[in-house]
């Protein structure tokens, strides 16, 4: 699953990088770009719950294997991209390939995790996006510093060939490879299989004995709704700031390449940080406190790049520091927050209401690099798009305070 979404997150957010030489090959405005970045994100929206709930039917095996062979494929495509309209079209095309993988990834873990030990499972899972930053940003800035005119392609074309083809190869092996329960799986014993069946059973019991739920209650579900409107405040924030972090650095005289190893940084501590939150918000119980703090600091390191993008100053690492700063908040609320929906939600209501808040979520990614395009496009600076996105993370900071949660699901009588 970590070697699945570190293809994922690559493919999703290279263009990112591909941007550098790829806006001006093809003529096309910073605002093109952020409207590019968003229609993804609206494709995602429309075929996220049908793709959960198919996951759902056919099993994790079949399901995964078909998004990425299709999303790789679309991926490498992108190099084909000649305007605004066909650079639009594949991403929404993009979108509505790898609808339904993290959704289906958190849903996927509901199989095999207790809710007790939820949170350090998604952290250790979920340290393939920042990790896929920390590897990808060196290579895709060596790609583009390296690649130039070979084989009669721009290096922003090779990018999406690289790290395209790997989502492909690695699509057929997840048909192959994943298990799609525990009680399918060779490599644990009888005994093995029969202990985690009956402790996600007697989790799943009481959970459907407090909230029983179907599809469509879950979908109108108070507490879906507002796990739906923080997650969308906070991925305003992170696609923000994966989306332009590369322009971030290079407006301070680094190199496409130069960018790309600076870049590693904060995707590497935020790396470490949130396994550590993780297991400190299973050991306490605790959650939404921890996403709450996370949004806070988030915004505080969003603020301060701010300051230093807007006084212009002379060198980069202040502003590699306050964005170190940002990237820890960013991915230490991903462990804690998607521990919130899994603890209440069973079967088609956890298909269904996990893909919901996902896909709402994701809006964000239409929002928050349009944002950063629009006030780069009027201002020439990226300082106004960052005070957008910490505004942003405050109110997730506040909605995370408010939101229900009930610790007595996760830590069911042992019997």
């Amino acid at each position: 699953m970590f070697l699945m979404y570190i293809l994922n997150y690559l493919d999703r957010t290279n263009v990112g990088f591909a941007k550098l030489t790829m806006m001006k090959a093809l003529n096309m405005s910073d605002l093109v770009y952020g409207t590019g970045m968003g229609v993804f994100f609206i494709a995602y929206f429309i075929f996220e719950v049908p793709s959960n709930i198919i996951m759902e039917k056919v099993g994790a095996r079949i399901w995964m294997a078909r998004i990425m062979i299709t999303w790789g494929v679309i991926s490498c495509a992108m190099m084909f991209a000649r305007d605004a309209t066909s650079f639009y079209t594949l991403r929404f095309l993009l979108g509505v390939a790898e609808a339904g993988f993290f959704p289906g990834m958190i849903l996927y873990l509901t199989y095999w995790f207790p809710a007790a030990e939820r949170a350090k499972a998604i952290s250790r899972f979920m340290t393939a996006t920042p990790l896929a930053g920390a590897i990808g940003s060196p290579m895709s800035g060596v790609l583009l510093d390296v690649m130039k005119g070979v084989g009669g392609l721009q290096s922003w074309q090779w990018l999406f060939i690289v790290e395209g083809v790997p989502s492909v190869i690695f699509g057929v092996v997840a048909y192959f490879y994943l298990t799609d329960r525990p009680s399918k799986a060779h490599w644990l014993s009888e005994d093995e299989k029969r202990c985690i069946a009956a402790r996600l059973d007697r989790e799943d019991a009481r959970r459907r004995a407090k909230h029983d739920l179907t599809l469509l209650q879950a979908l109108s579900n108070p507490t879906v709704l507002h796990l739906s409107a923080l997650y969308l405040a906070m991925q305003i924030g992170f696609y923000g700031f994966g989306f332009w972090l590369a322009d971030i650095l290079k407006s301070f005289g680094l190199t496409a390449m130069q960018s790309g190893f600076v870049a590693a940084i904060p995707y590497t501590v935020a790396a470490i940080v949130m396994v550590i939150v993780g297991t400190l918000s299973d050991r306490s119980g605790e959650r939404k406190q921890f996403v709450a703090a996370a949004c806070a600091i988030a915004a505080l390191g969003m603020t301060l790049t701010a300051i230093c993008v807007a006084v212009r100053v002379d060198s980069v690492v202040p502003a590699v520091l306050t964005l170190t700063v940002a990237a820890i908040g960013l991915w230490a609320t991903l462990g804690p927050f998607w521990s919130l929906p899994t603890s209440f939600l069973t079967g088609a209501a956890a298909a269904g209401g996990i893909a919901f808040i996902n896909s709402v979520g994701n809006l964000g990614g239409q929002i928050g690099p349009s944002i950063m395009g629009a006030m780069k496009q009027v201002t020439k600076s990226n300082a106004g798009g960052l005070y957008a996105l910490a505004i942003s993370l405050v109110v997730a900071a506040a909605l995370a305070l408010t939101v229900h949660h009930d610790r007595s699901l996760e830590h069911p009588d042992e019997g």
